[in-house]
């Protein structure tokens, strides 16, 4: 159902900065080659910035890396657990970006799933998922067997 599919990179296959769930920025390295055209994230950004016409600055991970320094040094200070600090940032953001590039406010489009318990592929392919979708959306004497859910 996409309309486009970037050739993104798995997490084993480059280079990276996660955040674990304690604040710690940890840093990873490619441990097998990619396979086709995969490409690493940061690549495949830089490639579409270029399509838009708006080309990234970025032509080196560590140009990157840079930059990530600039904007978020948090996340270069690897191994140390950082204090939950999001709010103060995008702030300091926010006040930074000249006003005059944002035309409108971006506001995402409220998307609500008509079906959610049939959202994703496997629950869809299963029989035992559809007869509880059908009891909770019809009601329990809609379904012939007894009830699994």
């Amino acid at each position: 159902m996409a309309d486009i599919i970037l050739p993104g990179a798995a997490y084993t296959e480059k280079s990276g900065t996660y955040v674990n769930t304690e604040g710690r920025s940890q840093h990873t390295k490619v441990a097998v080659t990619a396979p086709g055209m995969a490409r690493e994230d940061w690549k495949v950004i830089r490639a579409v910035s270029e399509l838009a016409g708006v080309t990234l600055p970025y032509d080196t991970l560590d140009e990157v890396r840079s930059r990530l320094a600039e904007v978020a040094p948090n996340l270069v200070r690897y191994d140390d657990v950082e204090e939950a600090n999001y709010f103060k940032q995008a702030n300091e953001l926010a006040q930074a970006v000249n006003q005059n590039l944002i035309a409108a406010p971006l506001v995402p489009p409220q998307v609500s799933a008509k079906d959610f318990y049939m959202t994703d592929p496997i629950s869809r392919a299963s029989q035992t998922m559809a007869k509880c979708v059908k009891a909770l959306t019809e009601g329990a004497a809609a379904v012939d067997e007894p009830s699994v859910c």
